[in-house]
């Protein structure tokens, strides 16, 4: 079979590996975590989106039997210490929040109370039978009414409720092509809240090795490494005693790329209980205290010269919820919106304020695109509305706006590294016959009947961000090196396992890197095992979030399997007494080019590595291992790419019926 441009497997389309076992019912998620002597868990939630906490009877809950325990912050902050959401930048304040709240709630389904007992059941009936005594406040559930005087204020350390107030670029040179334009649009768009609804509901189960001191967290996270970290630093372990485990998960798309305070609640009972302890969320909880998205208010102008788009000025107000993310802060949206909305077009200039704003809502952070589409929908909305004051065609006036494909550093800092901008956008044309379906659109407008159907028609250009590195990170403000690093190893079976930070919630990651590891070392696509969201089996990885998997742990399966390859070359070649250079490996076939009678197993070469001549069986005259080359065959590497960016085009055809709406 031919390798083609890649390799066997790369490019190629395959069933998946990971579907046999998750079809057939095999898949292990963390409501499959059962463990002797468990308890379970189930929260006392606020019914008030904002309230102060006077007091917490406890007792009648306690009365029942089979409840364990009724844990509050005081018990928690015998063994925790507080989260801290912070990044260093002078425009973002750190913002502190303990584990449970000890005066005032600030969101409805803000956890209040732990309730542990024998089974859920109990737990439950323990949470209808505590007593709080309430004192509501009054709320604020708008960004734009937070920053009023007079405002509810939500958190002391964000004076006026602004987490972050962040100014960019050019506003001068913003202003001058603003008031010397031959037009200037105007748009404010509300966008509306989104939440996941993830099919698997969020969950933890956290055991204590009183033996070991090994705390093992299995839980619904896309991060397993820095929710390992976090947790740790909450509760006061060191980070090679926290074991997080994420085998299988019900989606995630962004809203699990956080560390919740459910994830450091749990393994905080399991420890001042001694025993495993369980929690499983509900969709109610799930919707009340989950991670929200996207809540946005924009305030975008653009200014048209000589027929294209030459500048563009915002204002951000990104509602925040009630508390700050960990580890990526309310930044999230309020950074990712603005700085995604040059687009594809060649601004001179482009400035904006952007403020993340406290509200009495569940806190907000990643999901699907962190902004971007906000920012592609405001934009394009206002493009189409210049074109139709200028006359002119929506189409024609993104042409002769648009980049030309060059590498390019946009408005806002974004490198982009070039792509098909005006070919995708034409090609979107042709697709959905665009010229015949503005005429077709004309002639229902000159003489259109009552009942004539209304035809809308669009063709859009869009970019998006995605392989979030280090470099991307840096371009949002967020100081880190996101960086994966993958270990590669070949068993002296021939087996290839792959050891990955990302975690996989249905991208089908088994399959994806299995291809990879497969061609960059050389083996059958059968013979490799990847292994994934386990921080005490895999390396250490950001996870998975921002459509950066395939590129960076891609990347770093390429690194560490180029080097295994080149150890497996150097054995081939003294086994089989050739240049190193002159050794083929391909689907776990060793061989030696221009030579296809001289070819070993993979696995044959990977017994000799481990075992010397004993169990090689092809030594032949060359004797035992060579010098120089490490043993076992296992190697780790790192990826940490420049910006990536992906384009397209996208053609749209709407039909509205005037009777119906249909």
């Amino acid at each position: 079979m031919s390798a083609g441009a890649y390799g066997p497997y790369v490019g190629r389309a395959l069933p998946r590996v990971e579907d046999a076992r998750l079809l057939t019912g095999n898949g292990r998620f963390t409501d499959d975590v059962e463990l002797p002597g468990m308890l379970h868990a189930a929260f006392v939630r606020s019914p008030h989106a904002h309230a102060r906490i006077r007091a917490i009877d406890a007792s009648a809950a306690l009365a029942l039997d089979g409840v364990e325990a009724v844990l509050t912050a005081s018990d928690l902050a015998a063994v925790t210490s507080p989260y801290i959401s912070a990044l260093a930048r002078d425009e973002v304040r750190t913002l502190t929040r303990t584990l449970l709240p000890t005066e005032r709630v600030r969101h409805v389904g803000e956890a209040v109370a732990l309730v542990v007992a024998r089974d859920r059941y109990r737990a439950e009936d323990g949470v209808d039978l505590v007593r709080i005594d309430w004192e509501p406040l009054p709320a604020v559930v708008d960004q734009e009414r937070a920053l009023e005087p007079g405002a509810p204020q939500l958190d002391e350390d964000a004076p006026g409720n602004v987490v972050a107030d962040i100014r960019h670029g050019d506003d001068a040179a913003a202003e001058r092509l603003l008031a010397g334009a031959d037009l200037v649009g105007r748009k404010r768009l509300r966008a509306q809240r989104h939440y996941g609804a993830p099919l698997e509901c969020d969950g933890v189960v956290a055991q204590l090795d009183r033996g070991s001191g090994e705390l093992t967290i299995w839980c619904t996270t896309q991060m397993p490494h820095p929710t390992q970290s976090l947790i740790a630093d909450v509760l006061g372990v060191p980070s090679s005693r926290v074991r997080v485990i994420a085998q299988d998960m019900g989606g995630g798309y962004g809203a699990r790329a956080r560390t919740s305070v459910e994830e450091a609640i749990i393994p905080a009972a399991a420890m001042l209980l001694g025993r495993p302890v369980k929690w499983i969320a509900d969709r109610y909880e799930s919707l009340a205290a989950g991670v929200h998205a996207k809540e946005m208010v924009v305030d975008l102008e653009l200014a048209v010269r000589d027929g294209r788009l030459v500048a563009g000025r915002a204002d951000v107000l990104s509602d925040a919820g009630a508390h700050s993310l960990f580890p990526f802060t309310a930044l999230v949206d309020a950074v990712s919106a603005p700085q995604a909305l040059p687009g594809l077009y060649a601004f001179e200039a482009l400035a904006y304020r952007t403020r993340s704003i406290l509200t009495n809502k569940s806190w907000s952070g990643p999901y699907r695109g962190i902004g971007q589409g906000v920012a592609q929908v405001v934009r394009e909305l206002l493009v189409d509305e210049l074109a139709r004051a200028l006359g002119d065609d929506p189409l024609e006036l993104r042409l002769r706006s648009l980049l030309d494909g060059a590498p390019h550093v946009s408005a806002t800092g974004f490198a982009y590294d070039g792509g098909s901008y005006r070919e995708s956008l034409l090609a979107a044309r042709d697709a959905i016959g665009y010229d015949e379906l503005r005429a077709e659109q004309a002639r229902r407008r000159a003489g259109r009947a009552a009942d004539d159907p209304w035809l809308g028609v669009a063709v859009l250009p869009y970019v998006e961000f995605s392989g979030w590195s280090g470099a991307l990170g840096r371009a949002h403000g967020y100081p880190s090196d996101y960086f994966d690093s993958v270990r590669v190893s070949v068993e002296p079976d021939g087996t290839v396992i792959v050891a990955t930070g990302s975690q996989s919630h249905g991208q089908g990651h088994e399959t994806t890197l299995a291809q990879v590891a497969a061609d960059a070392v050389g083996a059958r696509l059968e013979d490799v095992r990847v292994i994934q969201g386990d921080t005490g089996r895999t390396a250490w990885g950001m996870g998975t979030w921002g459509s950066r998997t395939a590129v960076i742990s891609g990347g770093a399966t390429m690194r560490a399997g180029g080097e295994i390859r080149a150890r497996l070359a150097a054995l081939a070649a003294h086994m089989l007494e050739c240049d190193p250079g002159d050794v083929d490996i391909a689907e776990g076939v060793v061989g030696v080019r221009g030579a296809p009678g001289r070819a070993l197993a993979l696995a044959e070469v990977a017994g000799f590595a481990y075992f010397g001549t004993e169990m090689a069986g092809h030594a032949g005259s060359a004797g035992g291992r060579p010098e120089g080359v490490e043993v076992p065959l296992v190697a780790a590497a790192s990826y940490s790419p420049p910006q990536v960016f992906s384009n397209g085009a996208m053609g749209v055809v709407v039909e509205v019926d005037p009777g119906t709406g249909v």
